[in-house]
């Protein structure tokens, strides 16, 4: 059963793998054919609410994600509204991990995306990652819990996915009322239909299949259970030899698309964007993902990344392709003690005391 299951999600990261480059071949940004943090933060500035010009645009990639997963749910008859598990918690650490991933420039998709294409700051920040996740997976040994959820009442699932839809319509049928880049990774895009059947298709295969690099990474610490690592490898043979056929490829540190090579940064955002996802259950494309499905708690996290985003580009805390910002440094420490105090306050000893 487990060497089937491995065989499946090599499979579905083979096919992620394609589909990322492919959109990244149709116009996304090199090296993030699909980010969600950096694509959330995208959305954020579509809708104003923040006003750095370079990095806005309503994606399409993100709509696509959520309803892949919401109309495979629906017809497999596995969505279901639940939620209620520490909602503002969850919603802090969705913006306290995107603050990690935005001094990073990358969520753990785009980490693995620029190790395939040869950013060796990738595979430095990647120390932090797994690092990051380890330190979740003592919390967990430690009993760490956010409690358990709810069923709610049906209509709060749907919330997100509709809202989806509306951003949809509102991008095809009334772009005035948003925000749009003009230059910068904002502007470059794939067409908006491409990238929204590609991401269905995604959204759906990620929902099938549980791919999450947060918990294939954490399996392989508590349990040595590479099943869904397996996932994750897909995604980067897929990437590293579509990068390589196409000229994408570019081993080293300097020149690296929407990268800094300041190492200590690098693995310090990981870190938090390790931990976080962890203490959340989930990587953000997890939690995307888990928002089509009717977790309200996912959206909560969700919700939370588009906020933080919000905050990091208004008080400058996002880092640029110069490198990390004071503000920066400081927001993603504070982040990093914020997440260590969830983990403790929320963890009991096996006793249960």
């Amino acid at each position: 059963m487990r060497k089937k299951q491995s065989l499946v999600l090599l499979g579905a990261g083979l096919v992620f793998g394609v589909g990322a480059i492919f959109l990244m071949l149709q116009g996304n940004p090199k090296n993030m054919g699909l980010c969600i943090a950096c694509f959330v933060r995208d959305i954020a500035g579509g809708l104003h609410l923040h006003s750095a010009q370079v990095v806005q645009y309503i994606r399409p990639e993100i709509i696509g994600l959520i309803l892949g997963s919401f109309i495979l749910s629906l017809i497999s008859k596995e969505f279901k509204t639940r939620g209620g598990s520490s909602p503002l918690t969850r919603l802090t650490i969705g913006f306290l991990v995107m603050v990690g991933a935005l001094v990073f420039l990358g969520c753990p998709m785009r980490m693995v995306l620029r190790m395939s294409a040869g950013d060796l700051n990738a595979w430095i920040g990647f120390i932090g990652f797994v690092l990051g996740v380890f330190a979740g997976t003592l919390f967990l040994k430690k009993g760490f819990s956010l409690r358990k959820t709810y069923d709610l009442p049906a209509l709060g699932g749907y919330i997100m996915p509709v809202f989806q839809i509306v951003l949809f319509i509102l991008l095809i049928v009334a772009p005035g009322l948003l925000a749009f880049s003009v230059e910068g990774p904002g502007a470059s895009r794939a067409p908006i239909w491409i990238a929204l059947v590609v991401t269905l298709i995604l959204g759906a295969l990620v929902q099938r299949t549980r791919l999450c690099q947060a918990g294939g990474v954490r399996d392989v610490i508590m349990f040595n259970d590479w099943t869904l690592m397996v996932g994750t490898i897909g995604i980067f043979v897929a990437a590293l030899i579509l990068d390589l056929l196409t000229n994408n490829f570019n081993l080293g540190l300097d020149g690296q698309p929407i990268a800094h090579t300041e190492a200590v940064w690098n693995i310090v955002g990981l870190f938090v964007v390790g931990l976080g996802s962890v203490l959340a259950g989930g990587c953000p494309m997890r939690q995307l993902v888990l928002t089509g499905t009717g977790n309200v708690d996912s959206g909560l996290f969700v919700i939370g990344m588009g906020l933080g985003a919000a905050f990091s580009h208004n008080f400058k805390l996002a880092s640029s392709g110069e490198g990390t910002t004071i503000n920066g440094r400081v927001a993603v420490i504070v982040a990093l003690v914020l997440l260590l105090l969830i983990g403790f306050v929320n963890s009991r000893r096996e006793n249960g005391n």
